[in-house]
């Protein structure tokens, strides 16, 4: 049985060529963080080596193994890869060792299944040696070989390397579907389930994961608050809350990213569209600013949040990029009534 969920074109897609067996040496999965990419090429993986009568069963050892990541014959390369055991560095690339080192596993015939699947996550991370020497694989492959690339950002791969894939494109899930399949599925109740199937931006592994682990949605109320004193906050206070961001690029983009959906819902909100608001648990809050905010001030600020953003991506100098943000954001003499924080979704 497929565990991927949803995707109903990329999962016909596949399931023709496999009945027709015509299947592509190269696929290229494109979608959002979490939206069920390394899934589907999992699937794609059992489907390819299952020892059943209607792959994928899930239940014979081979599909177990690759379930459990032990099987012989499917490699997932990527910056967590394991390295030599001097290298303590985060690794920023995909570099030409680790696609040397495919191209060698790939010219050996199958371990103990049917077919060899390389699996590259984070493919938009492959260096220009590595995505080149790639290509020859990818043109001239081993029989028994599949390879799948896996990534978030499509236009940072080579050209050359995307033309010679055959591209899927997995697609956000409705909220509403997220929220059922919560519920009914991993039985969230009714309230935690509609804050994160909206929170999801239709991606269902990021809703499944954070429903597990309530540290996302406390670190989430924590980053709103200081946001919230900084509407109020001084230049001072304000620069110092951007000096205390700028060694940390990722945390730094995530606070943005926050900030950029509560915005939006700040423009709803002041729209009439509350019904589509993400932060849905935030919607007194979001009544309460609205008095003080106006609406150029609103829409100049997600401005500011989107250049910041791309700043970011150019690899700007991340303190310069948060000082220039504190003198976007409007500034106001005090919080309207009591904009308290939303009671915890347990």
């Amino acid at each position: 049985m497929w565990q991927t969920i949803g995707q109903p074109e990329s999962l016909a897609l596949l399931r023709h060529s496999l009945q027709a067996g015509n299947l592509a040496h190269a696929y290229l999965f494109v979608g959002a963080a979490h939206i069920g990419k390394m899934t589907l090429a999992l699937d794609l993986a059992r489907v390819l080596n299952c020892q059943g009568n209607e792959p994928p069963c899930g239940k014979c050892q081979s599909c177990k193994r690759i379930t459990d990541g032990k099987h012989a014959d499917i490699r997932i390369i990527s910056l967590n890869s394991a390295k030599d055991s001097g290298d303590t560095k985060a690794r920023v690339e995909i570099s030409i060792d680790d696609i040397r080192e495919l191209q060698h596993n790939a010219s050996l015939p199958p371990f103990e299944g049917k077919c060899k699947v390389f699996i590259i996550d984070g493919a938009e991370y492959l260096s220009t040696e590595a995505a080149n020497c790639l290509l020859k694989t990818i043109e001239e492959p081993p029989p028994q070989v599949i390879i799948l690339l896996l990534t978030t950002e499509e236009s940072r791969l080579l050209p050359t390397v995307v033309s010679r894939c055959q591209r899927l494109e997995l697609k956000p899930l409705p909220s509403g579907e997220i929220e059922k399949m919560l519920m009914e599925s991993y039985g969230i109740d009714n309230d935690k389930a509609g804050l994160l199937a909206r929170l999801a931006h239709g991606c269902f592994g990021w809703a499944l994961s954070v429903s597990t682990d309530d540290s996302y949605l406390a670190q989430r109320n924590q980053r709103l608050t200081e946001m919230f004193s900084l509407l109020t906050a001084g230049w001072e206070e304000r620069f110092n809350y951007a000096a205390k961001l700028a060694n940390d690029r990722k945390s730094a983009e995530e606070i943005i990213k926050l900030w950029l959906v509560w915005w939006r819902d700040m423009m709803l909100t002041k729209c009439g569209c509350k019904q589509a608001v993400t932060n849905m648990d935030y919607i007194s809050a979001l009544e309460q600013w609205e008095e003080v905010l106006s609406l150029s001030e609103v829409r100049d600020f997600i401005d500011s949040l989107q250049k910041s953003l791309n700043q970011i991506a150019i690899n700007a100098n991340l303190r310069l990029v948060f000082e220039i943000l504190m003198l976007s954001i409007p500034r106001k003499e005090r919080a309207p009534g009591h904009a308290a924080l939303p009671e915890p979704v347990k």
